[in-house]
């Protein structure tokens, strides 16, 4: 065997769960080997395709390490006996579902597991917008609105992940729109996620609203909200949004920053040099890389506990 097949770094498998499909991914970093899309349908029906994604993967070309990344609230404590389970959500049939031991254990590999945006967030510090920082938050708004929040190098850690997508913040001036949230009513996903969106318009699809409609206004003031929330909380180097709604809608993007520093009020500056809050720089690949960016973590730990044993 040559040094440099020797040298070749082994692939690894992503898992992206999202609200309407999943994305497996095989690849050795941002380099993709091969991809395939399911769609979110029953628990059973999903988890049993991405199974056999997985397995053709492993007898075919072999993976180092599985990374699986999940829409939530999921249960991120290694000790809890339901670690790695979806909790409550929305979507109808998988409350309570085993996601992560259900996907890895068939494999002996090592795994990691994370909510799908802070896996984007890693993502982003690994090949995107954030490489170079300790201090980042990745934003994304499509059907929900998620953050993805890395403090000191590490996606943020309490009795549960972070959720602020479902914080309230200051309303803005005349809108008393009582909001789509099923649980919270008018938190920031209940005013300016695709769905809420589409809520407030009776229908309309969130691609047909022009630019100049009023409603980007007051999207563009929750969406400077969150990120004074964020600024003021844990003061991330950087904030990039994403997301459905985001690519649809570009105009938003450069409403939302100038709102912020008027929220701030001149109490906090601003980092300087280039955009505060900004795109992704995987643009839409931040999701189904970040389950291999996950699965990478997890490769480099076991090699160096290998290495200490």
């Amino acid at each position: 065997m040559s040094k440099e097949r020797a040298s070749k770094p082994a692939p690894v498998a992503g898992v992206e769960l999202g609200g309407t499909k999943c994305i497996c991914t095989l690849g050795t970093g941002p380099n993709v080997l091969a991809q395939e899309i399911v769609p979110t349908t029953s628990p059973q029906e999903t988890l049993g395709a991405i199974e056999r994604i997985l397995a053709s993967w492993r007898s075919s070309t072999g993976f180092a390490a599985i990374g699986i990344a999940s829409f939530g609230p999921v249960d991120l404590d290694p000790g809890s006996p339901t670690y790695g389970y979806i909790t409550i959500t929305t979507k109808p049939g998988w409350s309570g579902t085993d996601v992560a031991r259900r996907l890895s254990g068939p494999f002996d590999v090592p795994m990691s597991f994370d909510t799908d945006v802070n896996a984007a967030a890693l993502a982003e510090l690994r090949w995107g917008a954030g490489q170079g920082m300790r201090d980042f938050a990745y934003v994304t708004v499509g059907t929900g609105i998620g953050v993805g929040l890395v403090v000191n190098g590490r996606p943020t850690r309490g009795f549960a992940h972070s959720e602020l997508g479902h914080i309230r913040v200051a309303r803005a001036a005349g809108d008393d729109w009582a909001g789509a949230c099923p649980y919270h009513g008018d938190c920031v996903e209940g005013l300016a996620s695709g769905s809420a969106i589409e809520a407030r318009l009776g229908g309309r699809r969130v691609a047909d609203v022009g630019s100049d409609d009023p409603l980007w206004d007051l999207v563009a003031h929750t969406l400077a909200q969150l990120c004074h929330v964020l600024v003021c909380s844990t003061g991330p180097q950087h904030i990039v949004i994403g997301g459905g709604v985001m690519s649809r809608q570009p105009h938003l993007m450069a409403r939302i920053e100038p709102l912020l520093i008027e929220s701030l009020a001149g109490y906090m500056r601003l980092p300087e040099g280039r955009p505060y809050v900004g795109p992704p720089g995987l643009g839409d690949e931040a999701g189904p890389l970040g389950p291999i960016a996950l699965a990478l973590e997890s490769a480099g730990r076991a090699d160096e506990d290998h290495a200490a044993g």
